[in-house]
């Protein structure tokens, strides 16, 4: 019976190796497992950080160019209703200029006239109102030629040498509205 015994034993031995050895196999798998489990969150979390930079990146941009386009539409806005009196200022012009004209012709005569003098009232009233719109007259009479603002009507030999390129004459003011010109001051050139 001892062998038997021995026999048993160590059958029952190698049982409780096995045993033992298992749950160290489990406990490597599981191991495994979690290092899996690990890296596959470490893998989500790596790609939801970078959906999030990308639409964090779609919103600033977006942000910002809401921001200028609303900056843009205030800006034309300020820009068209500045301008949207130039076609009634242009229209107006050719009365200033005849009124212009007219206190002229009335500031050569020796005796003041009360009509001349309400003309002229007028006429500074006028001026006074479309200076308060942003109208400027054109410096031209003495200036150098300058294409920007002046339109050449003719050209003349200059008398002196220091007046070449000099406007002597404006046949017709020019004008410019908020720095813009509405029309350009029509000149004699000396050449």
């Amino acid at each position: 019976m001892k062998k038997k015994d021995k026999e048993k034993q160590d059958t029952t031995d190698k049982q409780k190796t096995v045993e033992v050895e298992q749950p160290e196999v489990a406990e490597e798998s599981s191991d495994q497992l979690q290092e899996c489990q690990i890296q596959e969150c470490q893998n989500k979390i790596t790609a939801l950080e970078g959906k999030l930079a990308e639409s964090n990146e779609k919103f600033l941009r977006l942000f910002s160019e809401f921001d200028n386009y609303r900056k843009r539409t205030a800006k034309e806005r300020i820009e068209l209703s500045k301008m949207a009196t130039a076609d009634i200022i242009i229209a107006m012009l050719p009365v200033l200029d005849d009124m212009e004209r007219a206190c002229s012709l009335g500031s050569s005569k020796p005796e003041p006239d009360p009509v001349f003098e309400g003309l002229v009232l007028i006429l500074n009233k006028f001026k006074s109102i479309l200076r308060q719109k942003g109208v400027e007259e054109i410096p031209a009479v003495g200036e150098d030629f300058n294409t920007d603002l002046h339109e050449a009507v003719t050209h003349t030999p200059a008398s002196e040498a220091e007046q070449k390129g000099k406007v002597l004459e404006a046949t017709q003011k020019g004008y410019t509205l908020n720095g813009k010109v509405i029309r350009f001051a029509k000149v004699i050139v000396a050449n």
